[in-house]
Formats: structure tokens, sequence, C-alpha cells
């Protein structure tokens, strides 16, 4: 287990008091015009978990939030743990059906909810879609400064303080549910102790020191955002800067403004900013750290980082829902371990390839189990305490994580096994080549043959002929792709995952 350092408690309550009391007028967050200090920060999440109580809410019950990323959603989320409940934050990009699902599935008494956002009726999709019998209310996000009135609701500021002393390290603080691309989406439960712990873990291997100002593109309703960024945010006194979506041009132009030194994401951010033409009208100097992970990383991706977006300490990770974070590379670690790997088992974490390649972890961040699915917990879970990824990978002598791919996205050409990350590997280094994957698709003679669908640059004018050719240059004949498609960009989910389901779909 790692230290708990200057927090002892391990609760999220815990947490934003002590970061109050620490940094207290610090700048905790920036969004547009508007700025707050920690210790305004703490005063508008008692006022919210006040109203929270004036609907009842009991220790563990759960609150779903369904917004974008904003200086709100930080409020309403963290009050939902400062009253004692469990927060179960929502993809914001979901429809009315798929949040009412989550909301009957884990008995959520109450919404908070964007409306509006894109342009959408958020909260009328929601009340058409179920009857949310649990549901005391809706709650628009952009109502929240009703809750903070305890006038209007007539229950005190101390009632919220004495919830907040009665929430323990051991409690269920969060249920995220999973992406939901290989079928039915899950719920990950996490401990308060997970919740923080993780984030300790993340920041203290990243460096992330009170002076960075860390632009939190990856979205809140993710772990790599609320963990990784709103949770590191306490933990350290760092100044976040919400981006409630990714324009990257936007995101160019706020690095530069705002002096941005700590930009996480993942590799679809850099990869854009990359490839955008008018890169060099901004001055992306001030960057000196970047974190990002996927399943897997095109080396040529880090490598392009460093040389190009000149960020002085790019750092790979490896992570899931179910575990948040299980690896990651070290600060002046070489370009080499950097670029190839994942990094090595974070301390209080263990990795193990299991016979069949598939990666395994165990230890102190890996879920709880799955809200109310024993039968998907047992399946996930073996009986020794070890997660079943799903992941292929490989560890090498310092024990440092390779993933080669998903399980399921192997395929089968002529007898041999094919992992797609391997080809795309290669793939991804040839010019004029922005985003590519593979996936096997069927074939009369070998079963299986692979299918890349290919982004090109602005400009370019590579041909089926050129990604052919390159990859009967530098792998065996098998591993080949005898189909290409030329797209205008791969479909991902918001945690930058490129969804081969949809790709298969298209065939």
């Amino acid at each position: 287990m790692v230290s708990t350092g200057s927090v002892p408690e391990k609760s999220l309550p815990a947490v934003l008091r002590a970061a109050a009391e620490r940094f207290g007028d610090r700048t905790a967050y920036v969004e547009g015009e508007t700025m707050v200090s920690y210790a305004l920060l703490l005063e508008r999440v008692r006022r919210v978990a006040s109203g929270y109580l004036a609907y009842d809410l009991r220790p563990g019950e759960r609150v779903v939030v369904w917004a974008p990323n904003s200086i709100d959603w930080v409020v309403a989320s963290l009050a939902v743990s400062y009253a004692g409940g469990t927060l179960v934050p929502v993809n914001s990009r979901y429809t009315g059906h798929e949040v009412a699902d989550i909301v009957d599935r884990t008995g959520a008494v109450l919404v908070v909810a964007a409306d509006g956002f894109l342009g959408r009726t958020q909260i009328a999709d929601l009340r058409a879609a179920s009857t949310m019998p649990t549901v005391r209310d809706v709650v628009d996000l952009a109502d929240i400064e009703e809750l903070e009135d305890t006038e209007a609701h007539d229950v005190p500021l101390a009632e919220a303080d004495i919830r907040a002393d009665l929430v323990g390290p051991d409690d269920v603080a969060d249920i995220l549910f999973t992406s939901g691309t290989t079928g039915r989406s899950k719920g990950a439960m996490s401990a308060h102790r997970q919740t923080i712990g993780v984030a300790e873990v993340w920041a203290e291997l990243g460096g992330v020191l009170a002076q960075d100002r860390y632009l939190v593109v990856n979205p809140f309703f993710h772990s790599f955002g609320y963990k990784i960024g709103i949770v590191v945010g306490l933990l350290t006194g760092a100044t976040l800067y919400p981006v409630p979506t990714f324009d990257v041009e936007q995101t160019m132009a706020m690095i530069k403004s705002e002096k941005i030194t700590v930009l996480p994401g993942a590799p679809t951010i850099y990869q854009s900013m990359l490839s955008a033409p008018t890169r060099e009208d901004f001055d992306l100097s001030s960057l000196r750290l970047a974190v990002t992970g996927a399943a897997v990383v095109p080396v040529v991706l880090i490598e392009r980082m460093r040389a190009e977006l000149g960020i002085d300490e790019v750092v790979t990770a490896f992570g899931m829902t179910e575990a948040v974070v299980a690896t990651m590379c070290r600060p002046g670690d070489p370009a080499e371990v950097v670029a190839a790997t994942c990094g090595r088992a974070v301390p209080g974490m263990e990795t193990r390839i299991a016979n069949n390649g598939e990666l395994l972890l165990r230890g102190a961040y890996v879920m709880l189990g799955y809200h109310d699915d024993e039968a998907a917990t047992a399946e996930a879970i073996d009986a020794e305490g070890w997660l079943h990824t799903g992941d292929v990978g490989m560890l090498d002598e310092d024990g440092n994580l390779v993933i080669t791919d998903r399980l399921k996205d192997m395929y089968i050409c002529g007898g041999f096994n094919v992992y797609p990350a391997e080809v795309e590997q290669v793939l991804a280094r040839l010019e004029g080549v922005a985003d590519v994957a593979v996936v096997g698709v069927p074939d009369e003679r070998m079963g299986e043959v692979g299918k890349a669908y290919v982004v090109r640059t602005a400009a370019a004018d590579v041909a089926e002929t050129d990604v052919i050719g390159l990859a009967k240059e530098r792998l065996a004949n098998f591993k080949v792709p005898r189909h290409v498609e030329f797209v205008d960009a791969l479909p991902r989910n918001l945690s930058g995952k490129v969804l081969k389901t949809e790709l298969r779909d298209l065939d």
C-alpha cells in the first residue's frame, strides 16, 4: 500500500477539507472568466451537500451526474461524497435511454444533468425513457445555485459536515460504468481509499506540483478525468482547467494563453495536435508532462510528442475502469522504455501474464466488484484476487508491461494468430498516415484476413499499394492486411479506444 502522506483519512470529504486548509486561496479551477479557490470549492460543496440532504439523501444512496466537464460538475459530484452518497457519473454523450438504464440499475435517488448540452433536451429525454421509480428529482446543473441556497431548503451546513464526518475509507465512493464496447456496460465499484490512493500514486509518479496548470480534456465521467483529474488536484493543489469538449485549435490556444504544464489524455489528443495544420501558430513550450495510455499506444506517437511537441516528460501508463492505473512509467525512464512499454506496476499493484497471454492484475486498486452483478464479478476476478483484463501482454525483465492487443481483437489467418496492434504499429510509421486500425474479416480460403482502416493526414496521397507494401516489407505474410479502406476518422469512444466492433459492422 502507498503511504497516505499528508491525508491520513482515506475519504473524499477529508481530502477536500485538507485541500482547503493546505491550499486556501490558491486557484483550484479556471473556467473561462470564472476562478474558484480551494477554500471556496469546499464551501460550495458543503452547500450543495446540504441541498442533497434536503432530498433526504441517505448514506450510500446513488446520485447520477450526467454532464460535460465544468466547475459545477466538480461541485455537484464532490457534494455527493460529502453528503455520504455514492457518485455515479455517466457519459455526457449518452442518450436518455442509456442514462435511464443506469439510473434504474443503480436505484439512483437523484439525477443531476446538464440540460441543453450539444443542443439536446437531456432532462425531457430522460423522463420520456423511464418512470425512474427510485428518483426523487432530476436537477438541472444550471440550477445548482439553488441547491447551494441553504435558506431555501433549510438544511444547516452543520448537518452536511456531520454526514461528511461519517464517511469511511471502505464506503463505496463511486460506480463507474465501463464503455460497453463488448456488450452491456457494467458498473465498477471503488471504495474511497481506492479512489484516493490511485490518484495519490499517479500524482506522485507523475510529479504533479501545486504550481502546475493542468488542462483536463479527459471527461470527468471517466476515471482519467475524475480520479486522475479532480482528485489529483485536491491532493496536489494544482490548478485545473476543465474542457467540456475537445477542439484541437481551442486546446492549443489555451495551452498558449494559460501556460498549461500538464496535459494527460488519450493518444488521439496528441495525434490531433501533431497533425493540426496551424500547430506552428501556437507556443506549446509550457507543456512539461504528458501521460497517455489506451490499449495500445503507437511508438511513433511517443517519439513525435517528444521531438515535435517538445514535451519534457512523456509517460505512458496502463489502466482500465476496473483498476484505473495499474502500471506506469517513471520520470527519467529511458526513452525506449516509455515509447515501447506501459511501465511497471505502480506501488500497491501486481501484474502477471497468464498461460494464454492475458494480463492479470491484483492489488489495492482493483475494483470492489461490479454493482449488483455477482456473476460478472466472479468472471472478472478469480478466487486468488486476480483481475482478468482481456488484454494480451508481456512483461520484460524489469517488469515493464507491453500490451500487444485485446484477446477479442486477435484473429486467425491461415492457422496463425495475428495481433492487430502489431500491424498497426508498423502502419503508423508510414508517412501520410494519421491513424490506423486493423480488424480481422472473413475470408473463404484463409478463415480470416486483415483489413486496415486508414486515416490520411491532410493533403497526403497515400495509396493502398503503399500501405500493403510497407506491411510486406516489415511483417510476415500472414500478418499483411489483404484489404485497405481509407476513412475520414476512426470511431472512438470518449476514452480514446477504437470501436472495432463498429469497424467490423461496416463489412
